[in-house]
């Protein structure tokens, strides 16, 4: 398998390519606003040898023994997110997730997604996070700070003055735009993590919907 290392993070995670596996990404024939302006889709993402490795593990994971070698690959990390790009599109894959946090107890797993908007996903989903050392957020497809209460555990907002009632800012935008030491990404009472937008590309995503 291939794993990244993010600066911003400060934690590895492992990714697939954007977009190409996010159907949740799509409602109607188009891109959800969220995905529209996909961080992961810009910069350093577009580059061959970042793109590369997402391409191997999409056929990584088929591997009978890929669970057995992330659980080695694991045994030192204390925190792990899955997906900095990309989203667990094929059952299979989410149940092998499964298998390899049940067996990381030692690890705190994050992993955003919006795989909840299909019912097969559910059962898996809901077993991941009964977990105590997995957090699991559901992203809002909003750009402007609009969430579901008791559904979303995260979502975008133009700017920190726009955090919506009952969500807690991300401090990487006062940590110049690094985790550092927080992880309340990680931390299952932090219910909705906003995220201030970021990019040339999520703001005219934003300027187009503030606009309309």
């Amino acid at each position: 398998m291939k794993i990244s290392n993010t600066s911003k993070l400060g934690v590895r995670s492992w990714s697939l390519q954007a977009i190409d596996t996010c159907p949740g990404a799509i409602e109607n024939g188009e891109l959800v606003d969220a995905c529209k302006g996909c961080y992961a889709t810009t910069g350093n993402y577009r580059f061959e040898n970042v793109k590369a490795p997402r391409r191997h593990n999409r056929e990584d994971w088929q591997r009978l023994e890929w669970c057995d070698d992330m659980v080695d690959e694991l045994a030192q990390d204390t925190h792990f997110r899955w997906f900095d790009s990309g989203d667990m599109y094929a059952l299979g894959l989410a149940e092998k997730m499964l298998e390899v946090m049940k067996r990381t107890p030692w690890v705190k797993h994050w992993l955003p997604t919006r795989m909840h908007k299909f019912p097969k996903f559910r059962i898996v989903l809901e077993e991941m996070r009964a977990l105590k050392n997995v957090a699991v957020r559901f992203s809002s497809d909003s750009v402007t700070g609009q969430f579901t209460r008791g559904l979303h555990g995260s979502v975008i907002i133009p700017t920190p003055a726009d955090l919506p009632r009952g969500a807690k800012l991300c401090g990487a935008y006062d940590n110049d735009g690094k985790c550092g030491d927080c992880r309340d990404c990680y931390d299952k009472k932090v219910k909705v993590i906003a995220y201030p937008a970021h990019g040339q590309k999520m703001g005219k995503v934003i300027r187009i919907k503030l606009a309309a």
